[in-house]
């Protein structure tokens, strides 16, 4: 039985394996849990872990769940909602002649040589998308009045054929909300549901096509989504929950159920953007604050950067092919994780990915039934994970069920030993995690050598090493709870709330006074919006932000800005950013703002720093085994250690594994690992004159 001190926190991430929760108590000290995930329930995967945790506390779950201070989570509904397809019965209102602006998209393709791919369908058949008469121009100003009575005539069409969520989304309602207010209040009357999305709440931004696709998504997810989070909230509530329950938005910030119900398209990252609350912990504890963070878990790998204690925030999210504009933290997804699936394709190549095997049946070794084989399987058979019970127990790994299906589905048709079969999967997902964190890095701008790479997840420092290696990163940092990092960055993740004010103006002329007063404008709207949430006035803090771009571009670069700022300052600072985004400059070019921006803050207090006793003596390893490290060095004989006997001060040297709870830290040959004073692992390379 575990003790902690109350009130704590909990955080809780729904994966597409395992879901994970992270508590912390008053005095800092940490918890977690893992079970499996419920694909086709994921409240019952969140309670199931209400229920571990509170049975290994010794409590019942009112007890448990009365004492919690703040209850964070964050869930891939969202996503998976769209990714299948799951989504209601959409019904789009839209201005007259933009009927098909949903369905041309842009015309622009990710490969320009692909004429051929078929977008994928689209959410709103043309039968549901309905114009009505009505018109404003670029500055709000009503050109033609809206016609109410063909916004009724739709409502009544709508509710005929059965639509079960409206978008509305009406030319220039970023300038001006009044006509689809209008037209959202005669709805409700003439097709009488609950869910309708405003483009103007939703996403007020310029660009009729995003707007729309945006608004539209909003709508497609609202219903699962947001009643998903409603019986979760209340379930939690019966069970002894006291507080708010609060969600991962994709900005990495949290947010109420209640406030979020107007916008569920702000979670379609919901989980992976935690990790921002983990990368700033962990840059205040580690005094490092260049970072890279690669978090693998069951099914993908999720990299991000942090530069100089900055994480980039970025408008233009892309989701199975769906455009959608709004905040999300930059964060770049490859299908490399413990689950991927191995193979070798018709042409006798091997593969590895972007398929996954999910929680059922999960990796062959687990025994429930999967035959392909995976990346945990590949590191059963090579010695670098061991047989018996894993993550904390909610599973067991079967060597001779990993060889099987190395065998029969890799070996046998490449004619290579299972060993080498493994070795080859092995050596191709690391490659793959290797330019997937050379995509958010060196293609912009950005050299390795001065960050060190945080492998996470409960896949992630398995292959940290190898791939901070080969990257050129200063050193790897393993957290001690690498294997739940997204459920532990929402301990750390501050209440946000984004929100826009488009607004032409060349930089040079700005007029002082309207910018301040509608900056004013954005930030009372942000105070009231905290306040609600239960923050007082010293517990919110408000950032501003411009974006800005050269006359005659059409993509901005978002620049933080503080109200005594110069014109010449800001100048500087986006030049900067230009710079090293594009590689170049536009000398005295012409910068045009063309929006303003406000992101609100409730600041939870921090959480106190568990006091970790320094080590008396040397790690001595528990075991040995023989284990592959590369096709350099072949298999070779690692001093294995267990997590829990380490401490502050500790140093060791590769080739070793180190047997966490909820992951195994691999380090080879020259490598170094040594656990700092937060009690997480430093990973250097011998041969690396400037790792730190």
């Amino acid at each position: 039985m575990i003790s902690l001190k109350a009130p704590w926190r909990i955080g809780v991430d729904v994966g597409g394996t395992f879901t994970d929760m992270v508590i912390a108590g008053a005095d800092g000290a940490l918890h977690v849990f893992k079970v499996p995930s419920v694909p086709s329930d994921p409240a019952r995967g969140v309670m199931n872990a209400v229920a571990k945790a509170a049975a290994d506390l010794g409590l019942s779950e009112a007890e448990f769940l009365g004492q919690c201070a703040f209850f964070a989570h964050g869930s891939t509904v969202a996503t998976n909602t769209l990714l299948e397809r799951k989504g209601v019965r959409v019904g789009l209102l839209t201005t007259e002649g933009f009927r098909d602006s949903l369905e041309i998209r842009r015309g622009i393709r990710t490969n320009p040589w692909d004429h051929r791919t078929p977008y994928p369908e689209v959410l709103v058949p043309r039968y549901l998308r309905r114009p009505v008469a009505g018109r404003l121009d670029t500055h709000g100003k009503e050109l033609a009045p809206l016609d109410l009575d063909q916004v009724r005539a739709v409502g009544e069409r709508f509710r005929a054929e059965g639509v079960e969520a409206v978008a509305i989304c009406l030319l220039n309602a970023f300038a001006n909300p009044a006509h689809e207010e209008a037209a959202a209040e005669v709805l409700a009357g003439s097709w009488g549901g609950d869910w309708i999305a405003r483009s103007s709440a939703v996403a007020p931004i310029i660009g009729e096509y995003e707007r729309s696709s945006t608004t539209v998504v909003s709508a497609y997810v609202a219903p699962r989504v947001v009643g998903y989070l409603q019986e979760l909230e209340a379930t939690l509530a019966d069970s002894g929950l006291r507080h708010k329950l609060f969600m991962l938005q994709s900005n990495g910030g949290a947010v109420s159920v209640g406030q979020i119900a107007e916008r569920p398209v702000n979670l379609i990252l919901s989980g992976p953007a935690a990790g921002v609350g983990s990368m700033r912990h962990l840059a205040e504890v580690s005094g490092h604050d260049d970072l890279l963070s690669m978090e693998i878990g069951g099914t993908s790998c999720d990299v991000m950067l942090m530069g100089a204690g900055r994480i980039a925030i970025t408008d233009e999210l892309s989701v199975a092919d769906y455009d959608l504009v709004i905040p999300s933290v930059d964060i770049h997804t490859v299908g490399a994780g413990g689950g991927t699936i191995a193979g070798v394709d018709g042409a006798g190549m091997l593969f590895a990915g972007p398929e996954g095997a999910g929680a059922r049946p999960g990796p062959a070794c687990y025994g429930h039934g999967g035959t392909e084989p995976t990346v945990t399987d590949a590191n059963l058979v090579l010695g670098r994970l061991k047989p018996g019970a894993y993550a904390g127990g909610s599973v067991t790994l079967d060597r001779e069920k990993a060889r099987a299906a190395v065998r029969t589905r890799v070996a046998e048709p490449l004619g290579l030993s299972v060993e080498d079969g493994a070795a080859g999967i092995i050596r191709l997902v690391e490659q793959n995690l290797l330019h997937a964190v050379e995509r958010i890095s060196v293609q912009r701008g950005q050299n390795p050598r001065r960050f060190r790479l945080v492998a996470c997840g409960g896949a992630g420092p398995m292959h940290g090493a190898p791939v901070g290696r080969r990257l050129g990163c200063a050193a790897v940092y393993v957290p001690r709870q690498a294997g739940a990092f997204c459920a532990l960055g929402m301990l750390h993740s501050d209440v946000r709330q984004d929100f826009m004010d488009v607004h032409f103006q060349d930089l040079d002329t700005i007029p002082e006074q309207p910018v301040e007063a509608r900056y004013a404008a954005l930030e009372d709207r942000a105070r009231s919006l905290l306040s609600d949430e239960g923050f007082a006035a010293a517990e919110m803090r408000t950032e501003r932000e411009l974006d800005l771009r050269y006359d005659g571009q059409q993509w901005d670069l978002r620049i933080p800005v503080a109200p005594q700022d110069s014109a010449e300052e800001i100048r500087a600072a986006f030049e900067q950013e230009y710079a090293q985004r594009f590689g170049h400059l536009v000398p005295g070019g012409r910068i045009l703002i063309t929006a303003l921006r406000v992101v609100g803050k409730g600041l939870l207090p921090p959480l106190a720093e568990a006091r970790l006793p320094k080590a008396a003596g040397v790690a001595e390893p528990v075991e040995h085994r023989p284990v592959f490290i590369d096709e350099q060095h072949g298999t070779m004989r690692a001093d294995i250690y267990r997590g829990v006997d380490l401490l502050p001060g500790h140093t060791m040297a590769g080739p070793l594994l180190i047997e966490e709870e909820t992951t195994t830290i691999f380090a080879g040959p020259g490598d170094r690992v040594t656990v700092d004073a937060a009690g997480n692992y430093l990973v250097t390379f011998e041969d690396r004159e400037d790792a730190a």
